[in-house]
């Protein structure tokens, strides 16, 4: 059976996650769950911006990609920033690039690029910008303020870990 319809197949039952609940002899399915709460908060991202023209991960990127402290990042560095792999992040430049919303320009050595948000992304930034706001406030009015920043604490203390992880099980 697939793993969807193995959880999905059963009625959920009701239990506060406590430390004996979440063991890994837990039938929930922590990817899963991930996933799902991700794909329901993009959704949420996506329909708000949807007037800008936008979906919610072009504007982080475009907004990661304008504010690097350094200058024009990498397409490596970019990724690298926003947890994605290369191959990825290239496939959603060539939308923004298409879009006219950014440039692709050689960076300081042959085989790199750097990424540029051209004036017109910096104006669709500036459209977006009070959608994503509004985005902002309209998941902390549905799931509460003190939830998401549990949640936002949960996950910058957990990236580290697994980016760790994920490195040393690479080499």
């Amino acid at each position: 059976r697939c793993i969807y319809t193995y959880f999905h197949s059963r009625p959920p039952a009701p239990r506060p996650m406590t430390s004996s609940t979440s063991s890994a002899a837990s039938p929930v399915c922590t990817c899963f769950m991930v996933r799902s709460l991700s794909r329901k908060i993009s959704q949420l991202y996506d329909d708000t911006l949807a007037p800008s023209g936008l979906r919610g991960t072009q504007f982080s990127l475009l907004v990661q990609a304008r504010n690097a402290p350094d200058g024009p990042p990498t397409v490596s560095a970019l990724a690298e920033q926003l947890h994605t792999d290369r191959t990825t992040m290239t496939r959603n430049l060539r939308t923004l690039q298409q879009a006219g919303f950014i440039d692709l320009v050689p960076g300081a050595d042959a085989r790199s690029r750097c990424v540029v948000v051209t004036p017109e992304g910096r104006a669709r930034i500036r459209e977006a910008a009070a959608l994503w706001r509004q985005a902002q406030q309209r998941v902390r009015e549905l799931c509460g303020s003190e939830q998401i920043g549990a949640l936002e604490s949960l996950v910058l203390g957990m990236l580290p870990v697994l980016e760790t992880a994920t490195q040393e099980s690479a080499e």
